[in-house]
């Protein structure tokens, strides 16, 4: 028996005006899996995020967390069910530390008067658990908590914004184009960490344009093409080349199909 989907999504639809963002999308996210969604621009590829983040809210069709249905108002709704988001723009605050980063809006204060009454911070509780949250990702580089954002290289804020989220995502963790502004070494760091936040059980959903960052660590790839799902297929059932023709729309997932079973069959003819 397959497991039951984390995240699931049936029949969503978004307009804006007239132009379709969605057009009866289905999506779903399995446990400890990484989904990558990819398309062109245009394809519904952000509308289909935000709908699953509450930046969103779809015009039609549900969303569903461990099969319970769900609706979502606002980005905090979709935080408080479990779903943690990276954005591209990463949303954190350049002049504060790394601790403070990983707890911005979930600060944690001093136990007793000292917390209640005054209102005082537990600065270094929170530097321990954020140097324990990146630890646990395997990241080396970052060692002083109370450095500035601000000093840090793309690679490492990106590091910061990763280990946030899977720290407080208990369902999903959603990573839009995080490699996108990263050199080679930078970018392999953070397909590494996608690989250890699978590796604790936590499904993610992997938003890229890079086709070889998402053939190395996709589990499965949902393709999406003018508002629609195109299909789903696995790095192991095609290559990047069908990917891309898919993607393009140059052919269909069914004409994949049919010419694959056009072979077999020339095959057991011959």
């Amino acid at each position: 028996m397959s497991p039951e989907p984390v995240l699931s999504a049936r029949g969503l639809v978004k307009t804006f005006g007239r132009v379709i963002g969605l057009d009866g999308v289905d999506l779903d996210l399995y446990p400890g899996e990484v989904l990558a969604v990819i398309g062109d621009n245009g394809a519904g590829k952000s509308t289909l995020i935000k709908c699953l983040t509450g930046a969103l809210t779809p015009d039609a069709g549900e969303i569903r967390i461990d099969g319970d249905e769900v609706h979502f108002r606002g980005p905090l709704d979709a935080r408080a069910a479990g779903i943690e988001t990276v954005y591209q723009t990463l949303a954190v605050a350049p002049a504060l530390d790394i601790a403070s980063n990983l707890f911005l809006g979930r600060e944690r204060r001093r136990p007793g008067v000292l917390g209640s009454v005054f209102r005082m911070l537990d600065k270094k509780g929170m530097r321990d658990e954020a140097a324990t949250a990146l630890s646990d990702l395997g990241i080396g580089t970052l060692q002083n908590m109370a450095q500035p954002v601000e000093t840090l290289s793309g690679g490492q804020r990106q590091a910061v914004s990763v280990a946030r989220a899977a720290a407080f995502g208990s369902k999903v963790l959603v990573l839009d184009e995080p490699t996108a502004a990263l050199g080679v070494r930078e970018s392999g760091q953070v397909l590494r960490m996608i690989e250890e936040v699978r590796s604790r059980g936590l499904p993610t959903i992997l938003i890229s344009h890079n086709m070889p960052h998402v053939f190395e660590v996709a589990d499965r790839i949902h393709i999406q093409r003018l508002g629609r799902r195109a299909g789903v297929i696995t790095p192991q059932s095609h290559t990047m080349a069908e990917a891309v023709a898919i993607m393009t729309g140059a052919v269909t997932l069914e004409d994949r199909v049919a010419a694959v079973d056009d072979e077999d069959r020339t095959g057991h003819e011959r």
